[in-house]
């Protein structure tokens, strides 16, 4: 009869294969870590600035237009989900290069596949755009 071989111990609070690894950050280290990648996205992506810029843009208009509530959920939402693509898609490309720094098909692929994210939030996000605020320009 086949078993199965004994499981390992469980490891305990801090420690990953007998690893010790360091207590979870405060919930301000969390945020300044947080804002220090913010700084990092914008400082390294080009695209970053773009999405600034549209980020602006789009407030600017909305606010010019005097948005209805739902209106600006939909805008907002469509800002955070471009912002979360490209924070991703920077991480993504981070690793990859921290991992095989030389050039790599799967590499390449990972980074392909993750700028695809952000096309595809960008267009969600100009499609929102198109139908919240093009109906009102239109006017």
């Amino acid at each position: 009869m086949f078993r199965s071989p004994p499981l390992s111990p469980v490891p305990g609070p801090g420690q990953i294969s007998g690893m010790r690894i360091s207590p979870s950050p405060s919930r301000a280290e969390s945020f300044r870590f947080a804002f220090r990648g913010l700084r990092a996205l914008m400082a390294a992506e080009p695209n970053a600035r773009l999405h600034l810029l549209a980020t602006v843009a789009a407030l600017a208009l909305g606010a010019m237009l005097r948005l209805t509530p739902l209106e600006w959920c939909a805008v907002v939402a469509a800002i955070a989900m471009v912002w979360t693509a490209e924070a991703l898609n920077t991480a993504v490309e981070t690793i990859c290069d921290l991992v095989h720094p030389e050039q790599h098909p799967l590499v390449a692929r990972a980074k392909d596949v993750a700028a695809a994210g952000v096309l595809c939030a960008a267009i969600g996000a100009a499609v929102i755009g198109g139908l919240v605020f093009g109906a009102r320009l239109l006017r």
